[in-house]
């Protein structure tokens, strides 16, 4: 992996964290939304797995929904931990 792909996930990961944020109301900084989407495309891409279906394949709109989702899912259970 070189350098220019390792740019391209943190971007991706950014965006599908900022996002998850945004759908679940959580305002977070740069850095968090690069981790929460980064992990939540593994979380996300583990749920598909799971119901047969695809995880995240690539850099294209279906693995940003995966990563998305994994994401909603990963905020979700940070909050519930919180309380």
């Amino acid at each position: 992996m070189n350098i220019v792909n390792i740019i391209v996930w943190l971007v991706f990961g950014g965006l599908a964290g900022w996002l998850a944020g945004f759908v679940t109301g959580s305002r977070s900084g740069l850095v968090t939304n690069i981790i929460v989407g980064i992990i939540g495309a593994f979380i996300g891409g583990f749920l598909m797995n799971l119901l047969g279906k695809r995880g995240v394949t690539g850099f294209d709109l279906y693995s940003l929904i995966v990563a998305i989702i994994g994401a909603i899912v990963l905020t979700i259970l940070v909050r519930a931990l919180n309380r």
